[in-house]
């Protein structure tokens, strides 16, 4: 028996991200908010720290939690290699800063190495700045994108399967 690759997976993965999305039992503005808030924390906080807020946050907010834990993934284990540098180094080229692109992907990867955040602030203040203006900016981008992405997706499955539903009982008469 072959095992499947890395793309194929991932399609499948995507696939069923997108059932457990559309078939939440709450209402649309809901669902797009809980992804919304995920992809906020999963955009400008460390990684690590992301769950205990965006599920918190989902429920005082009512909104969907598991858009709000999946929604983080934007910044997982292989993203972090180069979202984290390239909003560093946007925002500090913003704030007017000289950090080189090696510099911060040479700390970034101390942090990460290293395990803690204590390693983080003790990069300067230069660099931390940096790492939270640029998850804002990416935040400021992805975040509306993935509520309005996400409300149309749902809405469209919803309004297909109501289609479907009353077709069926318009060919049983």
């Amino acid at each position: 028996m072959r095992s499947k690759g890395f793309f194929s997976r991932t399609k499948a993965f995507w696939r069923l991200l997108k059932s457990k999305m559309v078939r939440e039992k709450m209402p649309v503005n809901r669902i797009a908010s809980g992804w919304a808030i995920g992809m906020f924390y999963g955009c400008v906080i460390p990684f690590g720290f992301q769950l205990i807020l965006s599920i918190p946050t989902a429920v005082f907010f009512k909104a969907s939690k598991i858009g709000a834990s999946v929604g983080t993934l934007i910044t997982n284990p292989i993203t972090i290699w180069f979202i984290y540098p390239i909003q560093c180094y946007i925002a500090n080229r913003l704030i007017g800063g000289n950090l080189t692109y090696e510099a911060i992907t040479e700390a970034m990867k101390k942090v990460i190495e290293a395990g803690d955040y204590s390693t983080l602030l003790s990069l300067g203040g230069e660099l931390v700045v940096s790492f939270f203006l640029g998850g804002f900016i990416l935040a400021a981008i992805c975040v509306p994108l993935t509520y309005f992405v996400v409300r149309a997706l749902v809405s469209q499955y919803r309004i297909a399967k109501e289609k479907k539903t009353k077709f069926k009982g318009e060919s049983l008469r």
